[in-house]
């Protein structure tokens, strides 16, 4: 009986230290903080560039550094990268599709990938989940999103549940 006591006593201390590692004081994955105070972040129309949505597209290989380039992913990267965790490195939405470990649920702040324009296409969305709406459609908080005609913005959107490919977690984290 007190060995099992013992082990509960460890495995708690062990999620406490895994939680302190990920979990920013608001309770959310340390990541999730640093999107959100991005909220609002704009790319911006005409030949101007946003220098911020160009730091952020700095974190993949893409050689056309502009905030004109779909920057999704490029958010995604820069986010982690703010916290000592490695990405994907690309600007392709469905890179994330390979990235860390596959939930079969999400969790608050994991990564969800969604297809665009067909499943077969190789485009997507990728962005952190921020909960269900009230329709059952998945809420991102992302980049390259929720903009006008002329710009898209960081902010948190709602997609069609239907487009989810995947949720994935950084793996060791």
């Amino acid at each position: 009986m007190a060995k099992r006591a013992a082990r509960r006593s460890s495995v708690s201390e062990r999620n406490l230290v895994l939680a302190d590692a990920i979990l920013s004081p608001r309770g959310n994955p340390r990541w999730v903080d640093t999107a959100m105070a991005e909220l609002g972040v704009r790319d911006y129309p005409g030949p101007r560039y946003n220098p911020r949505v160009v730091e952020y597209l700095a974190t993949t290989g893409y050689e056309d550094n502009d905030d004109e380039t779909s920057w999704c992913s490029a958010f995604v990267n820069w986010t982690l990268a703010q916290n000592a965790i490695r990405g994907t490195n690309s600007a392709a939405a469905r890179s994330w599709l390979n990235f860390g470990q596959r939930l079969v649920e999400p969790r608050p702040g994991c990564i969800v990938i969604l297809w665009r324009e067909s499943p077969q296409s190789w485009k997507g969305h990728v962005g952190f989940f921020a909960g269900w709406d009230v329709g059952h459609r998945v809420r991102l908080l992302g980049g390259n999103q929720g903009g006008g005609s002329d710009w898209d913005e960081v902010c948190v959107t709602n997609f069609p549940d239907e487009r989810i490919l995947g949720f994935r977690w950084p793996a060791g984290v």
